[in-house]
């Protein structure tokens, strides 16, 4: 696992007086900067973590595969929607049939903010690991209890209710995920690759919805709509029972993130101001809202706009093929399907140049590319040919890849250690909850109201631009250590050209 330097590397020759290595603050002159700027007195080797990269990358594996399996559970759902309106809701037009699955759909988010309020402080508290191995078998159980449910036809009214409540249950565990398995990459990772490790906690997140759509295209072309609707539909929610077990067994197998483990110990040597935030009560709701509103608000928007435009394309797109368009429901899936692959296969190396370039670049390209093109996305997917509909679901995902391949090491940088875990889930989930999970209903509803097949794209340029203000607000954290830890690198030498470089009014 990260070790951190021990306690005797303080005593050694390198820290009994301000020295000072031009070569090594050019290689690493951002680090360099925010060490400066935030530790007082100066930094010892004895608070440089130096990590373990194969300890890393069994942190990140684990997080990322804990991820897919649940965002494949969650993503069954979605792909299914138009299966589970006729299942359980089987009065009313098919436009209502799919409001109701949609506004089920939407049910689940409106407890993520309590799940996020429940398990981000709990996280803080009792440490990462454990809270994402209780997220995952609660989701285990909400999504394979779906698949054993009775249909209208054979329970009534307790149908749709029972669904219901397995929806509030896989809300409730989802609340606690994205706040903690990213908190948990970003914690192991050191900080100058960061966004390249926390890059894939969103490839396992496009991995779940791409097996999930995978498997519902298979059935369905396998089996048929009269058989998926029959016991077809069954199938997927099930496999979620044997994914949810090898999730957890991976996730308990770790040990804690290095930066939790060292703030526990007590002995991190930062700022006074940062030491202030280190001595708040872990997950005291109260504080977090108290102390970090600013950001929280900064995090609500930001992640509004994300999710608005990930959730159009991810879970939306499909059913917009097939209600609106007319379009084959597996046709749809298999192209949803094909764009996923082109993503998943670039969004290592954009972690990579948010690493290099900043997070901030990237975040407003994927903004203003939703912005821009939106719309003649749209235009082309109408046109309803095989190449167009690729082109403008290509287009929005080229957009929405220099999102999800920052997101996840730009959010739980805005945040302190102390509280990291607890605020971003409060954030992320109650944005999650106001504009995540309604995305399909508003847009289904807008155009029914309507009568557009755009507004899918005007919904989409509405949230861009929020986006946009909200990124020209943000702190760059590219290169820096996290808020309330030590910095983290790669190998001793680093840790070694870290003191090195220091002196009392350093010039760069």
């Amino acid at each position: 696992m990260p070790v951190c330097l021990g306690r005797n590397a303080a005593t050694s020759p390198t820290d009994n007086g301000p020295t000072h290595d031009p070569a090594a603050a050019k290689r690493h002159p951002t680090l360099f900067r925010a060490i400066r700027r935030r530790q007082n007195p100066r930094l010892r080797r004895s608070d440089i973590m130096v990590t373990d990269e194969r300890a890393v990358k069994r942190a990140v594996k684990a997080a990322s595969l804990g991820n897919a399996m649940e965002w494949f559970d969650f993503g069954i759902y979605a792909y299914l929607a138009g299966t589970i309106g006729r299942v359980f809701f089987p009065s009313g037009s098919d436009t209502a049939q799919l409001l109701s699955s949609f506004a089920t759909f939407a049910v689940a988010f409106l407890v993520r903010p309590l799940g996020g309020m429940v398990f981000g402080p709990m996280g803080d508290k009792v440490g990462r690991k454990k809270v994402l191995a209780l997220t995952m078998i609660l989701m285990a159980i909400g999504t394979a209890a779906i698949g054993m449910l009775p249909t209208y036809a054979a329970a009534g009214f307790w149908s749709p209710a029972l669904l219901i409540v397995f929806r509030l249950i896989q809300g409730f565990s989802t609340g606690g995920e994205y706040g903690g398995a990213s908190t948990f990459i970003a914690e192991y990772a050191p900080d100058s690759r960061r966004g390249f490790y926390g890059s894939f906690l969103e490839l396992g997140t496009l991995a779940g919805y791409t097996c999930a759509a995978s498997l519902v295209t298979g059935l369905t072309t396998w089996l048929g709509s009269d058989t998926m609707d029959a016991w077809g539909w069954r199938i997927p929610f099930l496999v979620a029972g044997p994914l949810g077990i090898v999730g957890i067994y991976l996730r308990l197998k770790l040990d804690d993130t290095p930066a939790y483990l060292k703030l526990e110990e007590g002995n991190v040597h930062i700022s006074e101001a940062a030491s202030t935030v280190e001595k708040t009560a872990h997950g005291d709701l109260a504080k977090i809202f108290r102390q970090q509103w600013r950001q929280l608000v900064l995090c609500i928007a930001l992640v509004g706009a994300y999710n608005i435009t990930d959730y159009m394309l991810l879970s939306y797109m499909p059913t917009y093929l097939s209600d609106e368009l007319d379009y084959s429901e597996s046709h749809g899936l298999l192209i949803l399907v094909a764009t996923m692959v082109v993503l998943m296969s670039i969004i290592n190396q954009v972690g990579r140049l948010s690493d290099r370039y900043g997070r901030k670049p990237l975040l407003l390209a994927g903004m203003l590319g939703f912005f821009v093109l939106s719309a003649p996305a749209f235009v082309l997917v109408q046109q309803g040919s095989l190449l167009t509909i690729s082109a403008g679901m290509l287009m929005l995902g080229l957009s929405l890849v220099c999102l999800l391949g920052t997101m996840s090491a730009a959010l739980p940088a805005m945040f302190p250690t102390s509280m990291r875990y607890g605020a971003l889930s409060v954030g992320y989930n109650l944005s999650a909850s106001l504009f995540g999970g309604t995305t399909p209903l508003v847009i289904t509803a807008l155009i029914s109201a309507t009568g557009s097949d755009m507004m899918p794209a005007y919904y989409s340029m509405a949230a861009a631009l929020v986006g946009v203000i909200a990124v020209a607000f943000m702190k760059e954290t590219a290169q820096q250590p996290l808020e309330g830890s030590p910095p983290s690198v790669q190998s001793e030498e680093e840790a070694a050209e870290l003191v090195q470089a220091q002196t009392p009014t350093p010039k760069f």
